[in-house]
């Protein structure tokens, strides 16, 4: 089972690779990539308190997968987005691989995210606002993009607050 101390940080040249399609017979690593994802997820959000998904590239697995778990678990196989709205939004995003920078982007407000789920079925969600930034940041991390490479301005890096205890 992986954990926090496998969490690939910046600067590892890995999370600037495009990422290799999850294959029909790779069905039965899928499950145990999705534990791997989900746990390292838990343990961002006992030590940092954030944490909603996760990009398998982050844990070293370079295939097209992401987790999410919100109010339920999600697994995104293979995604694709589409109909990406004109209308864009700007926010302070944060990333599991440099967990106390937020780095202040743009967004589109809406998508649609086409997908495999874990039953290998066709899937298809329209996402706005906060799941829409989310996705993009996700699939962005399949592509070897980063949300420092989306900086707005070379003024949209902080540190994260440390959380009072």
């Amino acid at each position: 089972m992986k954990t926090l101390a496998d969490l690939i940080l910046l600067g590892d040249p890995r999370l600037y690779e495009v990422c290799a399609p999850v294959l029909p017979e790779e069905h039965q690593q899928l499950l145990g990539w999705v534990a791997d994802l989900d746990n390292v997820m838990q343990e961002v959000r006992t030590k940092y308190g954030f944490g909603r998904a996760i990009a398998a590239p982050q844990l070293g697995i370079m295939k097209r997968l992401i987790y999410m778990n919100i109010d339920r678990p999600v697994v995104f196989i293979n995604p694709e987005l589409v109909n990406l709205s004109e209308e864009t939004f700007e926010l302070w995003d944060d990333c599991m691989s440099f967990p106390n920078l937020l780095v202040k982007v743009k967004r589109h407000k809406s998508l649609v995210i086409k997908y495999m789920d874990e039953n290998w079925q066709p899937q298809e969600w329209l996402m706005e606002d906060a799941l829409s930034e989310l996705l993009q940041h996700e699939y962005d991390h399949l592509d070897g993009i980063l949300c420092t490479m989306r900086a707005i301005d070379a003024q949209s890096f902080r540190w994260r607050p440390t959380p009072s205890k």
